[in-house]
């Protein structure tokens, strides 16, 4: 069970560590010291990049979480907070489904044709849905931290 927990924690780490660090440190940063053409070129490669990584994030995730669930006997046996996460990090992968082959997908696509307003476009509606993510992911943390505490 621990490894499990572990393969689980490390994965919410990765992915909403990720969005915390491009979101708060990159993307001011970015907009500070690059012109809007390398800014755009710099995000498709990080997403490129992190997105693959929150694939597996999601994977582990899923698989963890559900085989913790199965361990304590299913969901009638398991606390709310176990509930209100596990819906909590089912609309975080739609999201980012959404986000991937809605918005990264044609993103860089447009970027690697140079059409820099479209590419533009499409990076502030994936920045506005990272943000949502953060905020979630942040919940969901804060869901499993107290409701250990009330189970």
């Amino acid at each position: 069970m621990t490894l499990f927990k572990l393969i689980h924690l490390l994965a919410v780490l990765i992915w909403v560590g990720g969005m915390f660090f491009a979101y708060v440190v990159l993307r001011p940063a970015a907009v500070e010291v690059l012109e809007p053409p390398q800014r755009l070129r710099l995000w498709n490669t990080v997403f490129r990049r992190f997105f693959a990584w929150v694939w597996g994030a999601v994977a582990a995730l899923l698989a963890s979480g559900l085989y913790l669930i199965n361990l304590f006997g299913g969901m009638a046996h398991v606390g709310m907070h176990v509930h209100i996460m596990l819906t909590i990090g089912l609309v975080m992968i739609a999201i980012f489904g959404y986000v991937f082959f809605s918005c990264y997908v044609p993103f860089s696509l447009n970027v690697s044709k140079q059409n820099w307003k479209e590419a533009g476009e499409l990076l502030g509606k994936i920045r506005k849905l990272i943000a949502v993510n953060l905020a979630l992911g942040l919940l969901t943390v804060c869901v499993a931290v107290l409701g250990m505490g009330w189970a």
